[in-house]
Formats: C-alpha cells, structure tokens, sequence
C-alpha cells in the first residue's frame, strides 16, 4: 500500500489560482520554494551525495570476484512509501534488494547469458549526460549531443564498410533496433494489406526470439515464415535457402526478407553472410543481419567470418554486449534511406524551428523515439578515454578463453559441441542412463550453488549446459572457479 503525502499548500485548487492578485501569487510562490528546494542539492551535499556513491561503487567491485554469480534470493520489500530516506539507507536497500539478487551481470563469472560488462568508463558518461541533460533526439535541440550519436553511427559503418549514404541510429537493444530493420524492410517492399498473405521470410531455428517478435508488432504475424535447415556448425545453409526461394517463386509467393545471423545465441554460430548475400541479391530480397553478439568480433582475427556483411541491407549491433557498455546501447545500420524515413520522419508545429534541419541528423526521425535518452555517450566517452585496443583485446581474450574451457571440460569427461565461431559453447555429460534428466540435474545443481552462473538449452534434442563468455571481466581464473564448480556438482550427481 503506497502512502501519499497530502499538503494543502502543494494541492493548490486551479480556481482559487485564477482569483489571487500578484502579491498572493508571490506568497504562495515562496511557499512552495520552501518545499520545493530541496531538489536542488547544495554543492556540499552533493559532493558528500558523490562520495557516498563512489565508496559504493568501489566497494561493489573491490568484492566482485569474492561474491556468487547467481543467487536465489528474492527481493522482500522494494515498496515506495512517499517519505525520504537518506542516501546510505537507500544504497543499502538496493544492495540487498536488487544486487544482492538473481543473476550478477557485473560478475565476471556470468556465463550464462551474453552479458553487458558495465565497464565504469560507462557509468562516467551516463552520470555526465544525466548531470547535463541535453535532448540528443533533434539536431537543432543539441547539435553536439546529436553529433555524438551520429559520429557513432558513422564510426560503425567504417567498421562494417557499409557506404556513406546509409543512414542508423541507437536502440536500448537488439530488439528495438530489429524493429526498426524490419520496418523499413516492409516498406521498402511494400508487404501490406493482402500482399502479407503471400510474402515470405527466411530464417533460421536458430535466430533470436526479437525477429518473430518485431515482425509480430509491426503487423506481419501472417506472413509466411520458411525456417532453413543448419549445417553440423548450426549455420544457415545458403543451398537450401536457395532452393527454398526457388519453390515460392514458382508457387507466385513474394520473398522479401532473409535473415542471417552473424553470432546466433544458442551456439555462437556465424551463417555463411557472402552466400547468404548472394542469394539474396539473385532474388532482391532484402537481407537483414542479426550481428547483436557477434558483430564486434568483426575486429578481431575472427574477422574472415563476416565476409558479406557489407552487402547487408541492414543489420543490427550490440554495443551493451561486444563492447561491454552497460545496458541499454543497441545500433542499427540501414542502406536505404527513404525506407527509414518513410516510417519515422514525422514533425508538429511546436518544432518547426527544427523543420530546416536535415532529417537524417536527428535521431528522433529514424527510431519510434522522439523523448530518448542521450545514450551515444556512454559509448563515445569510453571510446575516448579507452582507445579501441584494450577492446580488441577483450574480445581475442574471450575467444581463447573459450577454448581453454572446452579443453578443461573435455578432460572431464564431457561432450562439447561442434567448434564454435565465437565465444559461445554448450557441452553435456554422457551419463549412461537417463541423460537429459541427469544433465538438468547438474544445471540445477551449477544454479543453486552460484558461485558461476551458467544457463541450459536443447540441441537436437539433447539438454546441453550453455557457455557464454563476453564479459570484460571473465579472465582465466574465472573459467578455472566455474570449472571446479562444474566438477562438483557432477559428483553429486553421480
């Protein structure tokens, strides 16, 4: 039950407003500074207010390595009662509350899922941007906060050599940036009214959840879906896809979009992007990369495997996992600009001051946001601060990392699964009798200890146990603890 605070002086009556000479409006207007000033914390506190924070924040880190990666724990009492607290007795909830509870994403043993690292470069920057507040959705509003995202987006084309003239933007994530792909996909192809009936999208199993998501909210749940066989490596076979478009073509279907994935979630795999282009091209179909994951890894001496992706017509990148920003930074890179625009460039009356400005450097026209969070900085900043390098190396390091954990396990006596592209692997033990019952069983036993978090899937119908490693923090000792745990929990199930 939330208390609310009543106070007369606060709860002015709009008429009795409309009655008051100047001198009654002063008063009450100093009335209400005196409740209201508190807002605006003096300098000492908040030197004090930032002091608190950083001890927290160091604190929090110095013990990352010394705390579980999971816990079981459920928040009890998270409840807003409209009274003031003070900062300590805030920080102290939260760190029972929330970071004391399910997965730590911060750890450096969070294998489980493909993690944001939180790098504190991170935190400076949304701190800087909360601090100063511009409104980085038009050009016009705040020309450098919106120069910043478009630098971004200009830095990320150059990485993935797509041309000048195509045009992105940032996304909380994968999901919304997805969204925005297809969108303009569907327009450009013109798949409404009846025409949905009849067009078809390629995909794999293996592709993420966020794509029939996205094709859903944006009214093409009828289309027609074709999911294309995988090769012994879980990539999407570029022969099969081709003869599956050559069957609808000559049953009078519409195939407009294909989806490749440059790192799928299960697996790690990377689908063969230059064939898969070529296809494709053949077809004019429009084909949209999921680089969510894996796309950065394109700096590193994996790079070979993104061949095609240039010839993308648009493709998805997540700086909150390859780069390991906080959460919340997502990128998406369009070749046609018109098809972006056609849905997202709208403008009213109260911004025709903005009017002049070109459409394309003001985020708000190419994303369902106008109101949107100033987020280019918590990239740009650590960029900055960082140089690319010590990223690069993060990235190698987990590569290496990967198989340093496949050989540990193997000598364990585990099945691994097929070489992987990336820096995502699953494994599972040959019990004699009963294995997918006794392989949930070493999961459930991997979660209630904690001390590393891994997560589950089925592949070809077995249960296998998933490894993901993109954490900034995850170093060979952090593969070596999850290892041991591995270890005993197996005992205790055999």
């Amino acid at each position: 039950m939330v208390e609310i605070i009543s106070d007369q002086a606060i709860n002015l009556n709009n008429h009795e407003s409309s009655t008051m000479d100047i001198e009654e409006i002063i008063k009450e207007l100093d009335r209400l500074h005196e409740k209201n000033r508190e807002l605006e914390i003096p300098e000492e506190e908040r030197t004090a207010l930032v002091k608190q924070m950083g001890d927290y924040a160091n604190n929090f880190i110095g013990r990352l390595s010394k705390v579980d990666a999971f816990s079981e724990k459920r928040p009890t009492s998270l409840s807003i009662t409209g009274k003031k607290k003070s900062l300590q007795e805030i920080l102290q909830i939260y760190q029972t509350e929330v970071a004391e509870t399910g997965i730590n994403a911060a750890s450096g043993k969070h294998f489980g899922y493909i993690p944001a690292g939180g790098i504190f470069s991170t935190a400076i920057a949304d701190f800087i941007a909360a601090i100063t507040n511009p409104y980085a959705g038009v050009y016009y509003a705040a020309p450098g906060a919106a120069g910043i995202e478009n630098e971004i987006i200009q830095w990320l084309k150059s990485v993935f050599s797509f041309p000048l003239t195509a045009v992105g933007t940032l996304t909380s994530g994968g999901s919304i940036s997805a969204q925005i792909a297809l969108t303009a996909a569907r327009d450009k192809h013109a798949v409404k009214g009846e025409k949905i009936a009849r067009s078809v999208v390629y995909l794999s199993e293996q592709v993420h959840q966020s794509v029939q998501k996205a094709l859903r909210i944006i009214g093409l749940e009828d289309v027609i879906m074709r999911l294309i066989p995988l090769d012994e490596h879980h990539r999407m076979k570029a022969s099969a896809l081709e003869d599956q478009i050559q069957k609808d073509v000559e049953q009078n279907l519409h195939p407009f979009l294909i989806v490749g994935t440059a790192g799928t979630t299960d697996t790690g795999a990377v689908d063969p992007l230059d064939e898969i282009a070529d296809v494709a091209g053949r077809h004019k179909a429009w084909l949209h990369i999921d680089a969510a994951y894996g796309g950065f890894f394109i700096l590193t001496s994996k790079k070979d495997l993104f061949n095609g992706i240039e010839k993308a017509d648009s493709i998805i990148i997540d700086p909150h996992k390859g780069l390991f920003i906080s959460y919340g930074l997502g990128a998406v890179l369009i070749k046609d600009k018109n098809a972006l625009l056609h849905t997202h460039a709208y403008s009213g009356h109260y911004m025709q001051d903005a009017a002049a400005e070109e459409l394309i450097r003001s985020p708000a026209n190419l994303s369902p946001e106008l109101t949107r969070h100033f987020r280019g900085l918590r990239l740009w900043l650590p960029l900055q601060l960082h140089g690319l390098s010590p990223f690069v190396a993060c990235l190698e390091e987990k590569l290496l990392l990967i198989q340093y954990f496949r050989k540990k396990l193997t000598a364990l006596g585990f099945c691994v699964g097929p070489e992987p592209d990336l820096s995502i692997s699953y494994f599972w033990y040959p019990f004699d009798n009963e294995s997918n019952l006794k392989n949930k069983q070493l999961m459930d036993a991997i979660h209630h200890e904690g001390d590393a978090f891994l997560s589950s899937s089925i592949i070809s119908g077995q249960y296998v146990i998933r490894i993901a490693l993109l954490s900034f923090r995850t170093k060979r000792e952090s593969v070596d603890d999850a290892v041991a745990m591995i270890e005993r929990c197996l005992k205790k199930i055999k």
